[in-house]
């Protein structure tokens, strides 16, 4: 246990203030426990080591951080762990990556419903089925849904002005304003293509030249160790799967054709399809469908998009500019909306507002209309019906 604080120690010291993400003023921190569920690479980590970092300053010994991808756990369990730190008067454990320890819902209910003096913090793969695991955690824990970073985080990082989050309905409604009120801060269209390019990973700065590489790193780790871990993926098929999401980098966007990918792919359609669920669930890519009610498992999306823009800098070849402002809209818009595929239009958001993505010269294919918008690149402020895209990158 010893080696496992001193770890925790370093890694304290060495975590940043300077900027923390929007998530941490939602989280109800008070809650006894508390799962981050999120893709690789988005941040989880640091968050939780700024809430020990602030909250239990000069009392660190009261906390204690570790992963549970660690060593020590090979011959040592969670509740081992648990059982003596709560003796040793410990308040808060945090467990990181608790998809790397077989046993781990059943632990953390034990250990809520042993320790009531121990809060729990962990965090997780996006992967993960809190709710569906054999412990029954649903009635313990508050989970919450971690993703990289919206262009107004970017715009804080960068330049170290904070900007409010805004509603879809302020946006539609008050776009104009709320445009030129943030551009008498800052230009956006001046950092808008590097948010796109690298900015929705939050370790982009420590990696530089090297972000393309780090990001290629996260999906490799996806694909052949969480996914085989927690869905049964078959790794033989990891080869083709990076393929189809390169197909998907360079599309605009992908509509899959199941049968002949599945011949060339050399996957069977039912496999196919549910790799492509498998996929989505990972936050590697996301699924549009006309109607999200009763979405199967072996239900064939209507367009394949990557998750983020980033992944397409990192997996494509010729990155096709179309497809990353619409990959752009949908990501950011999915956070807090139910977005799925129109008869016309690009996206239906909430079933109740229809929108089309493109350039600055982009207008409505149709008369104007209520609850009909078009997202356009390039322009800085907008009018009526079109607004800036880059404006949407300020909803979380």
């Amino acid at each position: 246990m010893d080696q496992l604080i001193e770890l925790y120690r370093k890694l304290l010291l060495r975590t940043d203030l300077s900027f923390q993400r929007s998530l941490g003023s939602v989280i109800r921190w008070d809650h006894r426990m508390i799962g981050i569920m999120g893709a690789r690479g988005v941040g989880k980590t640091t968050l939780v080591l700024q809430y020990i970092k602030q909250q239990y300053q000069g009392r660190e010994n009261k906390a204690l951080y570790v992963s549970l991808d660690h060593l020590w756990f090979a011959s040592h369990s969670v509740l081992d762990l648990a059982d003596d730190f709560s003796k040793s008067g410990g308040e808060l454990l945090v467990l990181d990556e608790v998809h790397k320890y077989g046993n781990w819902s059943q632990e953390l209910k034990n250990i809520f419903d042993f320790y009531p003096d121990l809060k729990v913090i962990f965090t997780g793969s996006s992967l993960l089925e809190i709710l569906n695991s054999r412990a029954d955690l649903s009635r313990r824990a508050l989970v919450y849904q971690m993703a990289g970073m919206s262009f107004r985080e970017f715009l804080q990082l960068e330049t170290g002005k904070e900007f409010s989050q805004l509603t879809l309905d302020a946006i539609l409604e008050n776009h104009t304003q709320e445009a030129l009120s943030i551009l008498a801060e800052i230009k956006p269209l001046e950092y808008f293509p590097s948010y796109l390019r690298l900015g929705y990973y939050p370790f982009y700065r420590e990696f530089g030249d090297l972000i393309d590489q780090q990001v290629r790193a996260v999906v490799n780790l996806i694909l052949e160790v969480e996914l085989p871990q927690l869905r049964k993926f078959d790794i033989a098929y990891v080869s083709k799967m990076k393929q189809l999401l390169g197909i998907i980098a360079d599309s605009v966007p992908f509509i899959p054709n199941v049968s002949k990918l599945s011949e060339k792919i050399g996957i069977n359609r039912t496999t196919l399809l549910t790799y492509f669920h498998y996929l989505a669930e990972s936050k590697l890519t996301s699924n549009l469908f006309s109607d999200t009610q009763g979405i199967s498992l072996l239900q064939k999306p209507e367009k394949l998009y990557l998750e983020n823009t980033n992944l397409a800098y990192a997996l494509g070849r010729n990155v096709n500019e179309g497809n990353l402002r619409e990959t752009f809209f949908l990501n950011q818009l999915s956070q807090a909306h139910q977005v799925t595929l129109p008869k016309k239009g690009d996206f239906w958001v909430d079933q109740r507002w229809l929108f089309e993505v493109g350039g600055k010269n982009k207008s409505l294919s149709g008369p104007i209309e209520s609850g009909y918008f078009v997202a356009s690149d390039g322009i800085e402020v907008g009018n009526q019906n079109k607004i800036p895209l880059w404006l949407f990158g300020f909803l979380y």
